[in-house]
């Protein structure tokens, strides 16, 4: 099973401006993204549907290792 990490960014801004997000929604949809983008800073974009979000998408950005999630918000112009 693969052992995710956060940056401090993560636990200490993201999650105090967003206290409805839960860390295991940005691990379900780094686990089963409907797509994935590299950015031109070596981090990834990852978008999911999350149910308990009102069936909003999630965009989840991790570190270039793919396994250190770095930031998440509801993604509301994304195109599926």
């Amino acid at each position: 099973m693969t052992q995710y990490k956060y940056t401090a960014y993560f636990e200490n801004e993201v999650l105090r401006k967003r206290p409805y997000l839960k860390k295991e929604w940005c691990i379900e949809v780094v686990n089963n993204p409907e797509k994935v983008e590299k950015q031109e800073d070596n981090r990834f974009r990852f978008w999911a549907k999350i149910s308990e979000l009102d069936n909003r998408y999630l965009r989840v950005i991790t570190l270039e290792d793919k396994k250190t999630i770095h930031n998440a918000f509801p993604d509301r112009r994304f195109e599926p």
